[in-house]
């Protein structure tokens, strides 16, 4: 038979998408390499998910909110990151387990781990192990702080680093009041980066033959997304505080109340300022460029809410779509998911899970269309998160049929 380690190996499922056909064994816990494997498997990936005996991930222990029966509750938090995956539950520690991984890994395209640094060296499992199983793997490894430098080694959790990495003093009502983003925005932007990282280096695999170790981490996430802010620090050598729902270099950009509520606008251009003044009555007077306005905020969030004072909250949306102003209202995540635009995106999926039935997930951001048809190639089928060890005795069943070279 072909050598696994030339070829790609054949899998039990298939799914559409640009990753169909590929291996993807995830040894990850919690959210930022459950983040970045579940990506993979909303690309058509067929992705295995390596569990704990017993416990399972860390995330299945996760709340409230829990539901289905009170003998065996699902965490909601477990069936956020967690769809399009099998689960094998297996104890690394032991002789089994560590050949169970090695032959997953002899078939595999793609490992995810975060763990610390040398927890996998400790159990056998180091980079250049895994090479020496197979050299086309690729490996993502995400950590806290970094693979090395003073704080490699220390735990890496989303809050902390939100605060580490200098997010947090960017969030909230003033320089007093630093706030987390209400997602764990660390584990999910570095999981997008490792995803990212993969789909890089099994394109360079094309070429070399080879494979790779991706690394990132929670703070070189956080790091990567501070843009404008960054280049605040490092170039003009100023130091960014936290402004609330108003933009710190566009004005006026921000959340505004009206006579009801609130609404938010983008005055992005001088065009849309213009058109901005002229449907509002609203007097310009030495307000006329964007960086006027920016060192005027004070004054310029006076004008905009005297000018929406008399408006309800829909009418006022109305008359600046009429005026081509961008402007939208704060949804709730429930009103998010009732939302026709939302649906129409295909951003909500419908799986049939074993305990539960049928649920809604929140669906993958990226569709896919045939350049030549017009027709869209995205993952159509999506699985439930799995229960603990629900596809073991099937993926041993599958590694017992396959003869590797």
């Amino acid at each position: 038979m072909t050598s696994a380690l030339t070829e790609t190996a054949p899998v039990l499922q298939t799914a559409d998408g640009p990753l169909a056909g590929r291996l993807v064994v995830d040894l990850s816990r919690a959210l930022a390499g459950p983040h970045a494997s579940m990506m993979m498997g909303d690309l058509g990936a067929r992705v295995i998910k390596i569990e704990n005996p017993g416990s399972g991930d860390d995330t299945r222990g996760w709340g409230p909110p829990f539901v289905g029966p009170e003998e065996e509750p699902q965490a909601t938090y477990f069936l956020s990151c967690n769809r399009n995956k099998e689960s094998l539950a297996l104890d690394l520690k032991s002789e089994d387990g560590k050949t169970v991984l090695r032959q997953l890994l002899e078939r595999a395209d793609v490992v995810v781990e975060n763990f610390r640094p040398g927890v996998l060296e400790r159990l056998g499992f180091s980079t250049d192990a895994m090479h020496s199983i197979n050299p086309r793997l690729v490996i993502l490894s995400i950590t806290g702080f970094g693979h090395d430098g003073p704080e490699s080694r220390r735990s890496g959790y989303d809050q902390i680093l939100q605060g580490e990495a200098g997010l947090m003093s960017l969030t909230g009502s003033g320089p007093d009041d630093p706030q987390r983003v209400g997602v764990p925005i660390a584990d999910l932007l570095s999981g997008m980066y490792g995803a990212y990282g993969v789909v890089a280096a099994l394109l360079e695999r094309e070429r070399t033959g080879r494979g790779q170790v991706v690394r990132t981490s929670l703070l070189a996430s956080l790091v990567g997304v501070h843009a404008f802010q960054g280049t605040k620090v490092t170039v003009a050598g100023e130091e960014p505080e936290a402004q609330g729902n108003h933009h710190p270099s566009i004005a006026p950009y921000g959340l505004f109340r009206c006579r009801n509520g609130s609404v938010q606008i983008s005055v992005g251009s001088e065009k849309l300022w213009a058109a901005f003044t002229s449907a509002f009555g609203i007097d310009a007077n030495g307000l006329d460029s964007n960086s006027d306005r920016v060192r005027n905020r004070t004054r310029i969030i006076e004008v905009v809410e005297s000018a929406f004072a008399n408006y309800d909250s829909e009418p006022l949306l109305a008359k600046l779509a009429a005026a081509g102003v961008p402007a939208g209202k704060v949804r709730t995540l429930k009103e998010v998911y009732e939302w026709p635009q939302l649906v129409s995106q295909g951003l909500l999926v419908d799986v049939e899970h074993p305990l539960l039935g049928s649920v809604t997930l929140p669906g993958p951001p990226l569709r896919f269309f045939d350049n030549a048809t017009g027709e869209e190639s995205t993952r159509r089928s999506h699985t439930a998160p799995p229960l603990l060890n629900q596809h073991g005795d099937g993926v041993r069943k599958w590694l017992a049929s396959m003869e590797v070279d």
